[in-house]
């Protein structure tokens, strides 16, 4: 998909703002759409909702503010799901706290700086692309799913991240919930646990479009050779259990597990906590952390 077929909506009551971001984003060729105030943006949203692959949205507005246009969002499901970047001229922890609460996990600070600007953008329009790849090959997926109670698969690489995602949500009442979900965690345990590629080093690597590339090409060195993610599932009357296993020596899982204000501001580092929160209804690392287990009740009427 080219740049051009990418619309982005761009929210603020401050024209000079709303040029000073079309301004950094121009020379990327997408599609801008810019609206001067919250209730225009909803009217933009509800009229075309699957039009826009993501939303920079000035928190502090007149009337309808970012907050209460992410509220909205999160409430309907054909917006929902579209990446949300919210505006702020103050970091203040509890205010960055309180928009990841409401759903908007990448965060800029006003004056912007533009590659940091053009990095997060291109970051959520990735998650937004990844997410409706998804969802696609869940309408295609097999019903065979139906019939099975135990299933284990080695994953050698981000396509078959995917497909594998892809197909054992289907196992779940609601695929498109958990689809996501799984989908992060065999890619954390890709990168990080096989390929070991460091938080920091991730940052740089996508600030320069590079992170994929980079993963090819560690996938294909000979260290790597042979290496895999074992994602295994159980399925009884009550629930759903999938134990997602890595060869590297695990990491520290903790602070991953909540959406930290910290990293609010960084391109990645919010998939597990996406994971925990909206995918699966209990999630766990296991021993040193190169073990996961997700768990989607099954029984949702009891």
């Amino acid at each position: 998909m080219h740049n051009n077929d990418i619309t982005i909506l761009i929210v603020d009551d401050e024209p000079i703002n709303l040029e000073i971001i079309c301004a950094h984003l121009e020379d990327d060729d997408y599609d801008l759409v810019t609206a001067a105030n919250g209730e225009e943006a909803w009217t933009l949203l509800e009229a075309d909702p699957h039009r826009y692959a993501t939303i920079i949205l000035d928190r502090m507005m007149p009337g309808m503010d970012g907050i209460k246009v992410l509220a909205r969002m999160k409430q309907n499901e054909a917006t929902e799901q579209i990446p949300v970047i919210m505006q702020t001229a103050k970091a203040e922890t509890q205010e960055v706290l309180e928009g990841l609460k409401a759903g908007a996990y990448y965060y800029l600070t006003k004056p912007y700086d533009g590659d940091v600007l053009k990095t997060i953008v291109r970051s959520a329009v990735n998650d937004r692309l990844h997410e409706k790849s998804l969802r696609e090959s869940l309408r295609e997926g097999r019903r065979i799913f139906d019939l099975m109670t135990f299933g284990c698969f080695r994953v050698h690489n981000l396509r078959e991240c995917n497909l594998v995602a892809s197909q054992v949500a289907h196992l779940c009442p609601q695929p498109h919930r958990v689809v996501t979900g799984i989908s992060e965690l065999l890619i954390n345990a890709l990168e990080h646990g096989n390929l070991k590629i460091g938080y920091e080093e991730k940052t740089e690597l996508m600030r320069r479009g590079m992170w994929q590339v980079e993963i090819e090409r560690r996938l294909q060195a000979s260290e790597n050779l042979g290496t895999f993610v074992e994602l295994e599932f159980r399925v009884n009357a009550n629930n759903v259990q999938i134990r997602i296993r890595d060869q590297g020596k695990g990491f520290d899982w903790t602070p991953y597990m909540d959406f930290d204000p910290n990293r609010a501001f960084d391109p990645h580092g919010r998939g597990i906590a996406v994971a925990r929160l909206s995918s699966f209804d209990d999630l766990e690392y296991l021993g040193p952390g190169n073990e996961v287990l997700a768990t989607v009740v099954r029984n949702l009427d009891g």
